[in-house]
């Protein structure tokens, strides 16, 4: 089957993984993106080595699908590579503020230069139009400036969440906004700058809660992983491990009433709905935790899945690996990388098409794989390319 961009050229010069996830996932719709790295590595290919080489994890889940050129962009010879690539790209990705995108010359006015219906799509930690636009930031700064950190981990101990959901958040609001721009080229001819920031991404998902402060003035704190908004949800300690129960509504409150044996709190004002029971959760998360704590975890969950209360266990990262619907969906892609001693479990795309290719392919590049083969597509001959690798432009 086709991809969905099979046709469109990608430049990848982002970093970490708001930029790089974007590109990714247009490369998981058929794009040819080229992911464009400094001579000696970038930062984010050395996160959590893995291979002699220093090669990491989170560069390997998303620079999957790539082709991989080094470059120097600072230097002349390396803008000429950059205008002869522009020329053939349909999207820039970078995730720089705007300053460095224009001491690079990849703003947006320098490149429609070279090609005008080029769309651009920068990332940035704050956005522009405010007193932050030239700061810099990581997903963290993020969790903590939107609220979600303050509501997580308890009152005395603001917790930010071990996976970074604002940078990946932000990319695929991001591989969003690009597609929206690939169509509007599409009737206008017209390309266009697509802007994300960690901070929008944050404050979006965070945002049911800043509607409730602002109109409300509620002032909540963290309650550890007890929703504040309903229940039964909250984690729970079994005879041999962890579990985590959701409910929200009406109907699965009841069911858990009857699998408790507490059909009389259906008639307790404390419980009338699931601002009553969130408001009152601790008294349902200690029935629960008692509940819980005379079984198992498989003995647990059998019986909430039988009467239809969602629920799962706390998995380890090994627990997750090994978990046989993991397997059987084929979430993980084992990917073969040069150095490491066994396959990568490289998350496939979170989205499947009837009708099209999408997903992962081939691994992601080592350090600068492709240079050659990209450089001699857009005209440099052999004598050229090894000029400028002398140079350390490449």
């Amino acid at each position: 089957m086709p991809g969905v961009l099979d046709g469109v050229r990608v430049l990848d010069f982002g970093r970490y993984i708001a930029g790089p996830f974007c590109a990714a996932l247009l490369a998981d719709l058929g794009a040819d993106v080229i992911r464009v790295e400094k001579v000696r590595g970038s930062e984010d290919r050395f996160v959590v080595p893995l291979t002699p080489a220093g090669d990491g994890a989170l560069f390997m889940q998303v620079n999957r699908n790539k082709r991989g050129l080094t470059l120097n962009p600072m230097k002349p010879d390396g803008q000429e590579v950059v205008r002869r690539l522009v020329v053939t790209a349909d999207v820039v990705v970078a995730n720089l503020p705007d300053a460095a995108l224009e001491a690079m010359r990849l703003d947006y006015a320098s490149l429609t230069a070279h090609k005008s219906d080029i769309i651009l799509t920068s990332v940035s930690a704050f956005g522009t139009g405010g007193p932050y636009s030239e700061k810099l930031g990581f997903d963290g700064i993020g969790q903590a400036m939107s609220g979600a950190m303050y509501l997580s981990g308890r009152p005395d101990e603001p917790t930010k969440s071990y996976v970074p959901w604002v940078d990946f958040t932000t990319a695929l609001s991001a591989a969003v906004g690009t597609l929206a721009a690939l169509m509007a080229r599409q009737q206008t001819g017209r390309g266009q700058q697509v802007r994300g920031s960690l901070l929008a991404s944050a404050l979006s998902v965070a945002n049911s809660t800043l509607i409730e402060q602002q109109v409300t003035t509620r002032d909540r704190v963290a309650t550890m992983n007890r929703s504040q908004i309903s229940a039964p949800s909250d984690t729970h300690r079994t005879r041999d491990g962890w579990i985590l129960v959701q409910s929200l509504g009406q109907p699965l409150f009841e069911r858990w009433t009857k699998l408790m044996g507490e059909s009389h709190w259906l008639d307790d004002p404390r419980f009338v709905d699931d601002m009553a029971r969130g408001d009152n959760g601790q008294v349902i998360s200690e029935r629960m935790a008692r509940w819980c704590a005379e079984r198992t975890t498989a003995e647990a969950l059998e019986a909430l899945e039988s009467a239809r209360i969602p629920a799962g266990p706390v998995y380890s990262p090994q627990d997750a690996l090994e978990d046989p619907h993991v397997a059987a969906a084929g979430f993980l892609r084992q990917l073969e990388f040069p150095g490491l001693p066994s396959a990568a479990p490289v998350a496939d795309a979170p989205f499947s098409l009837s009708d099209s290719e999408v997903g992962v392919r081939h691994r992601a590049p080592v350090l600068g794989e492709h240079t050659d083969k990209i450089l001699r597509e857009v005209g440099y001959t052999v004598a050229e390319i090894s000029a400028m690798r002398e140079a350390r432009v490449v």
